[in-house]
């Protein structure tokens, strides 16, 4: 029963740091850009449709990009669609035999 939930716990803490790492990777390409029309913060990730952010300062900007990117992800997991290869991470599902 140990050796299992050993096992469980390894299991989830990689699949948590490749998951930590896959954000980072992305974020890293996120595009940002003051609006002219109401000085607000607008990012965005190319490649990753739908993952964007507004926000009045650019922290906030980050965060909220940031939220919408795991969210994202997560949300393209369990529905079992495609994601970005970023930086050689891939988080798409794997059949196992």
């Amino acid at each position: 029963m140990t050796l299992n939930l050993a096992k469980l716990f390894l299991d989830n803490y990689h699949t948590l740091a490749m998951l930590t790492k896959y954000i980072k990777a992305a974020m890293h390409r996120a595009k940002y850009k003051i609006l002219s029309d109401d000085g607000t913060f607008y990012s965005e990730i190319p490649g990753f449709q739908g993952v964007w952010a507004n926000a009045d300062s650019l922290e906030a900007c980050r965060e909220e990009l940031a939220e919408v990117l795991e969210e994202w992800i997560l949300l393209r997991l369990a529905r079992n669609l495609p994601l970005p290869v970023v930086d050689g991470l891939d988080l798409s599902i794997k059949e196992v035999a």
